[in-house]
């Protein structure tokens, strides 16, 4: 019988028949293994937080957000606000000129017939027309000077027979007077004017006072 020694499966014999020692190099699959097993990236941590106050944070959050977006809201609503209203000035700015330049051609057309007038009545003195004809001429100036006054709303202040009113009339000069006429306005020597409720000038007047006032005034 042949009884042979098993040959090693880390021997092998080379072509002398001599026995062969295989080395097996294992360092390579346990540092293989080693990276393999090398702990993956760590887990997020458990949220700790209670479940209130991770709902608050998310109110306070939402809350926050919408916040901005109204404050975003207010601002352009506001920018349009100011742009329409600078819009709305500038127009009725424009109005109000465009009302002004009416009103100061339409007085200004309502001058022309006195300047008409006066042009005539000084050919009619130059031409020698009578006295009558010049004192007509100058008649008709001046009801057209009114007419064109009251177009443009000025009133004159009746003075003779009123009140004495500071405010209405300038005493430029008083004269004796009964006592039921003391403190009236006797003679007007310029007439005065208003538009509306503003007085453009008082009217120049001669007051009259009584003979006692007097007296005793003069003591």
């Amino acid at each position: 019988m042949n009884f042979s020694k098993p040959r090693d499966r880390n021997s092998e014999r080379d072509e002398n028949g001599e026995s062969e020692l295989r080395v097996t190099d294992r360092r390579r699959r346990f540092l293989e293994d080693d990276a393999s097993s090398e702990p993956s990236a760590p887990a997020e941590s458990p949220n700790l937080k209670p479940s209130y106050v991770a709902e608050l944070e998310a109110r306070t959050e939402a809350a926050e957000k919408f916040t901005k977006e109204v404050q975003s809201r207010f601002e352009q609503l506001r920018s349009q606000l100011q742009r329409e209203t600078d819009e709305t000035r500038q127009r009725l700015n424009r109005a109000a000129d465009e009302r002004a330049e009416r009103g100061k051609a339409d007085f200004i057309a309502g001058l022309l017939p006195v300047l008409d007038n006066l042009q005539r009545a000084t050919e009619a003195a130059e031409s020698g027309s009578t006295r009558e004809q010049i004192v007509e001429g100058v008649r008709r100036t001046a009801a057209s000077f009114e007419s064109a006054l009251a177009a443009a709303g000025v009133e004159p202040l009746e003075s003779v027979g009123q009140e004495f009113d500071p405010e209405l009339h300038e005493a430029v000069e008083t004269v004796p007077v009964e006592p039921e006429e003391e403190g009236k306005v006797v003679v007007e020597y310029t007439r005065g004017y208003r538009i509306g409720d503003r007085l453009l000038r008082p009217a120049r007047v001669k007051v009259g006072r009584s003979s006692e006032t007097m007296k005793t005034a003069g003591e």
